[in-house]
């Protein structure tokens, strides 16, 4: 970060904690190392019983900025420590911290140097989700922090709705009471929703910043999970409701109505995404009782609400509307997929109009005949199949309506990317060619009247060139026309697709490949090299079997 020099002592740093001995010292020390515009840490602690609170006192005893708050009652939630926090603070700004989070170096400085320099009431910077024990790194809302920037009013910057967050800002606290902005009290999941409506709800100018000032830490292997990733069971879906619409009254009762609008296109578009892509996945008493969830909420949205949001999002809550049962699980989590993929069959209206299906008629995708080429939710299906004599990659393209043939499939670049450091670890290029015509379908819609269903492209794959870990696979479709569509490829699940296979490796021996299908659909490959790393992997595949 660039050097930053702000008035010092004027930040009270808020942590909170609840049974987390193990990392609550790190996050202190983190906030405590930020220097003196750091007036005070207070440190909350909810009432836990593995001596999270005795391990604060003792760093209290050599750090006289730090305070400790004990909760003589579990609250069961997050909101009433922060309220805590908020009560204690004597510094003119305030900002939170959770107990197995940690704040980088320099980041109150410089949240507080564009606070102070800007006379704002809000300065926000980038968050950074570093998954554990990976490191591998996703940063929050980028395009929202892509360069600094003054926000007169929230209403004017409607992007603000989509950092939900309260941990990567800095607050001026007489602010915050000025306006009673407080968090909700007791167990109340997703309370963030609630007290950044009330932020935005008052009206502040926010500064806003590129610096990294927060590191959130997730950690999928945890014992317990944190909310926003224990989603198994249907309560955290309806919480997450719950908290989304409280959060839209508020911003309505504010007067903010292009606020309010724009929290619920972020919803269709990001929490109803983010759950259908894993529907499948749970069972069919937990199915029914979602999908009566949203469809009682969506029906408080009107025209407006679903024409703000893009069309992915739009697709699946009138796929959830126009049924009252779960219907069409896999292909509505091809379209909840970034991107979005639609895959067959691609039904039209006797008007000719591209419906969802025969049986949905009233979902209507004419949206499709308009949207551009890069933006359209192509499908192509990937057979990944490693042999002895070489590996192939084939993938097959489907027509959509007409726009591929006018388009023209030309060629595609496959790219398998590390999931962890993000590098690109082999790169294939081939032509596309279309698929045998089959006469009975000229003139049906597809191809324009070509017959043309799909087009099909092959290319060797050397494995070897990967090395160990897991890769993505992401394709970019090249058209005659000029245009181009980034999108990733459903894995094709027929017989012996998705299956460990032993091949030989002239530059490591062997290699343990096993193409699978990510929650979202989407092929990727796992790949060990070597007899260790095959002996391993399949050490671990024994050791579960056996359990």
């Amino acid at each position: 970060m660039r050097a930053r020099t702000p008035r010092p002592s004027q930040v009270s740093v808020v942590v909170i904690g609840y049974e987390d001995a193990a990392r609550v010292g790190d996050a202190v020390r983190s906030a405590l190392a930020q220097g003196p515009a750091v007036r005070e840490v207070i440190a909350v602690d909810d009432h836990s019983t593995d001596g999270s609170a005795d391990l604060l006192d003792r760093l209290a005893q050599d750090e006289p900025r730090l305070r400790v708050v004990r909760r003589e009652v579990n609250s069961g939630g997050c909101g009433s420590p922060r309220n805590d926090g908020i009560d204690a603070t004597t510094a003119p700004y305030v900002m939170f911290l959770d107990s197995d989070d940690v704040l980088p170096p320099g980041a109150v400085d410089a949240l507080l140097t564009a606070a102070t320099g800007r006379g704002t009431e809000v300065a926000a910077g980038l968050c950074v989700r570093r998954e554990l024990p990976s490191g591998r790194e996703v940063r929050w809302q980028p395009e929202l922090y892509a360069g600094a920037a003054l926000v007169t009013r929230p209403s004017r910057r409607v992007r603000l709705v989509h950092d939900t967050l309260c941990v990567n800002k800095l607050y001026r606290t007489d602010f915050l009471r000025e306006h009673g902005i407080r968090f909700p009290e007791g167990h109340f999941p997703y309370e963030d929703f609630v007290f950044t409506a009330r932020v935005l709800a008052a009206r502040p100018r926010v500064a806003l910043i590129p610096d990294t000032v927060y590191v959130w830490h997730v950690r999928r292997g945890a014992e317990r999970l944190s909310i926003s990733l224990d989603r198994s069971g249907v309560d955290n879906w309806r919480a997450r409701i719950t908290a989304h619409a409280l959060a839209y009254d508020i911003l309505l009762a504010a007067g903010e109505k292009r606020l309010a609008r724009a929290s619920r296109a972020r919803f269709l578009d990001h929490a109803l995404r983010m759950y259908v892509r894993e529907l499948d996945l749970r069972g069919a008493v937990y199915r029914r009782e979602w999908w009566a969830l949203t469809r009682a909420y969506l029906a408080t949205f009107d025209a407006a609400d679903f024409a703000l949001a893009p069309a992915p999002g739009r697709v699946i809550a009138q796929v959830v509307l126009a049924s009252e049962k779960p219907r069409d699980l896999i292909r509505v989590k091809e379209v909840a997929a970034r991107p979005a993929r639609l895959r067959p069959p691609y039904a039209r209206a006797q008007d000719g109009t591209p419906v969802w299906s025969a049986d949905l008629p009233h979902v209507t995708l004419e949206h499709l005949l308009h949207r551009p080429v890069r933006v359209l939710p192509v499908a192509v299906d990937a057979e990944l199949r490693p042999r002895a004599r070489g590996t192939l990659l084939r993938l097959r393209l489907h027509e959509l309506y007409g726009r591929m043939a006018d388009a023209a499939p030309a060629t595609v670049d496959a790219e398998f990317v590390h999931r962890q450091d993000g590098r690109t670890g082999l790169t294939l290029t081939a032509p596309f060619h279309a698929d045998d015509v089959d006469p009975d379908t000229i003139g049906t819609g597809s191809g324009v009247g070509s017959g043309v269903d799909s087009w099909t492209a092959e290319a060797p794959a050397d494995l070897a060139a990967l090395g160990s870990g897991t890769w993505d696979l992401r394709l970019c479709l090249r058209f005659h026309d000029g245009t181009t569509r980034e999108t990733t490829a459903h894995a094709s699940t027929g017989p012996g697709l998705l299956r460990r296979t032993v091949v030989p490796s002239a530059r490591h021996g062997v290699l343990l490949v096993q193409p699978y299908a990510t929650h979202a659909g989407s092929l990727a490959l796992r790949i060990a090299p070597g007899l260790r790393g095959t002996a391993a992997v399949l050490g671990r595949r024994l050791k579960r079997l056996l359990h």
